[in-house]
């Protein structure tokens, strides 16, 4: 599911289903976590094999939650994200092909973003009756604004490259996304970490988070999952 490549500086992150979109089952979670937070280099770069970034939570697992089930997933993916936002390296997603909803929330979560032309991106749960609930509706609206983020997760329409830049979803449409990362990790380690910390936006993550989880759970009880 991962495969992690270090060298020198750089630590690559590949999630690597490219079957399945990259879509994340509770132990990729797990393992992504670990792959980004055990890293010794001050870049970590996540990207996807194949022809998408992330499709998001494995819908094989969703159709097998309930209620409590599902807030127990939301919890997973959540600690997850946080501890990519929290890690000590800087993380840069590299977006090339799809990212839909678990995997915006993955690259919300990294602290530079950057993608191809061809990168696209949406929100699509709320036309099967779910959300992102990742961490995604605290770290969206950080990123791109309460009205972009609004209207991204209640139409869960699809944007492409140049919008997603225009709103700030990310920073630079590039070639090459990984030699961004290699371009920030030219810089001085220590202060890498330092800017890092400082740029973390400061918000009540815990209370978000739970609410986010409940929701999730919520619209699990009520009715049986069907994409």
């Amino acid at each position: 599911m991962l495969r992690v490549e270090d060298d020198d500086a750089v630590r690559v992150v590949t999630l690597d289903r490219p079957a399945a979109r990259n879509a994340l089952t509770p132990d990729a979670l797990d393992d992504l976590r670990d792959a980004v937070t055990d890293a010794d280099q001050p870049v970590v770069y996540v990207h996807g094999a194949g022809d998408a970034f992330c499709a998001g939570a494995d819908l094989d697992t969703v159709r097998d939650l309930d209620g409590p089930r599902g807030e127990a997933f939301a919890r997973r993916g959540q600690r997850t994200m946080n501890a990519i936002e929290d890690a000590d390296s800087v993380v840069v997603a590299g977006v090339d092909g799809a990212a839909r909803g678990g995997g915006v929330e993955l690259a919300l979560a990294c602290d530079v973003r950057v993608c191809t032309a061809d990168a696209t991106f949406a929100e699509p749960g709320v036309s099967f009756g779910l959300f992102g609930a990742w961490g995604g509706t605290r770290r969206l609206p950080e990123a791109v604004g309460a009205t972009h983020a609004a209207d991204l997760s209640l139409s869960g329409r699809t944007v492409d490259a140049e919008t997603a830049r225009e709103i700030g979803l990310v920073s630079r449409v590039v070639a090459d996304p990984r030699a961004v990362a290699a371009e920030i990790a030219a810089n001085d380690s220590a202060a890498l970490g330092e800017l890092a910390d400082l740029l973390a936006a400061e918000t009540d993550r815990e209370t978000s988070d739970r609410a986010e989880a409940h929701a999730f759970a919520r619209l699990l009880a009520d009715e049986p999952f069907e994409s």
